[in-house]
């Protein structure tokens, strides 16, 4: 971390920095695709097995994966109306879905995880579908518990994807990258934003509009819409497309990949991660259905007011239905300590594998929606919602 004392604080602040990326961004574009092949097996057989990875350059969309699934699925098909919702729709934006070449290298899964994650089980008590680690975090810093750098981060891309939705900015092309930077106050543990020290945007453009109107567009149209006031003064930097012009975005301009933006979709850099991407996935994965869950335990335990910041680690082994650990740490912001909190968590949550499953009703076809913008800290998702605690 990047510590600056602040004159107005009376504890220690610090400096940290999260970044998101727009839905025309190569990586995210194909976090999308992937997402977009497993909702329509899910939609047609929720017991799909699928693992899709998608690659995308110009003009190219390869599929590679594993996917066994009793459903009848146009796969090309699913693949352009994916890249068309992106905007893609011509190749004067670097793409164009009704022309690119799509690639299919996929295969059914493998036999050995079959039969040894779910061969005589109940669905219950299935086994992981892999052995990993995964990381939930909550923080009392922000309404939805998410961090508020990550929270604005996704927020301005956002924004630009609706102005130019709406026809407000019609220059704006898929493609965009965001990153804040916030002032934090460290009060015994939990983190306080003091103020957005630098906001950085950068954005595709079209070529008929000048360096000046699209800073003038980010700042009035962007930026003081989405962050709140009280976070913004005289000190604050912003370096609106500070490379000049953006023209040649999307797997044009860079090579995208399924399972490349795993911080951005979740935490910002707070927390932990345990390396497990999650598009592309569907829930047998613990990948996935772990980092679902342990999320709902961290945010259960911060609505809960049991503590104002937390992390969750889960592991599992391939074949096991139960979790080999489970650890919760608190930062020193709750008036229990650790050992009691996870004696709550062990309670209150079972994180069988086809447990999470079940009380999370993860076989639906939700998954394109989380594939941009974060998979935490939007209530549509149900690992978001705080399971009421027993303590």
């Amino acid at each position: 971390m990047n510590h600056s004392g602040s004159s107005n604080s009376s504890g220690k602040t610090f400096l940290f920095t999260s970044e998101s990326v727009g839905e025309g961004h190569s990586d995210k574009m194909c976090d999308q695709i992937s997402d977009a092949v497993l909702d329509a097996h899910l939609a047609q057989d929720p017991d799909s097995k699928v693992a899709c990875e998608c690659v995308a350059k110009t003009g190219m969309i390869l599929l590679c994966g594993e996917i066994s699934s009793k459903a009848d699925v146009d796969i090309p098909t699913v693949v352009r109306n994916t890249v068309k919702s992106i905007g893609y729709d011509d190749s004067s934006k670097g793409f164009d879905y009704k022309t690119c070449n799509v690639l299919l290298a996929l295969e059914p899964q493998c036999p050995e995880i079959t039969d040894c994650v779910f061969e005589g089980r109940s669905e219950e008590d299935i086994g992981a579908g892999d052995q990993g680690l995964m990381f939930g975090y909550a923080t009392d810093e922000t309404e939805e518990c998410i961090p508020l750098t990550i929270l604005l981060s996704h927020k301005l891309n956002a924004k630009m994807k609706e102005l130019y939705c709406n026809g407000v900015c019609p220059w704006i092309r898929p493609d965009s990258k965001t990153q804040v930077t916030v002032e934090y106050r460290d009060n015994m543990g939990a983190m306080e934003p003091v103020r957005v020290h630098t906001v950085v945007i950068s954005v595709q453009h079209s070529i008929d509009v000048s360096l000046q109107e699209i800073r003038c567009a980010l700042m009035e149209k962007v930026i003081r819409p989405v962050i709140p006031a009280k976070y913004l003064d005289d000190r604050t930097i912003y370096h609106l497309l500070p490379s000049g012009k953006f023209l040649l975005g999307g797997p044009q301009g860079d090579a995208g990949l399924t399972g490349r933006k795993i911080i951005v979709d979740t935490y910002g850099g707070w927390g932990g991660h345990g390396g497990g991407a999650f598009s592309g996935k569907d829930c047998s994965k613990v990948d996935r259905s772990g980092a679902y869950a342990a999320r709902w335990v961290a945010k259960s335990l911060v609505k809960a007011k049991l503590c104002r910041r937390v992390l969750v680690q889960i592991s599992y082994a391939i074949s096991v239905s139960h979790p080999l650990s489970i650890s919760v740490f608190h930062y020193g912001t709750s008036a229990k300590d650790e050992d009691e909190l996870l004696q709550i968590v062990q309670n209150n949550f079972d994180l069988r594998p086809g447990a999470i499953l079940r009380e999370l009703d993860l076989k639906k076809p939700i998954y394109q929606k989380t594939a941009c913008y974060g998979h935490f800290g939007r209530e549509e998702f149900p690992w978001e919602k705080p399971k009421p605690l027993k303590f």
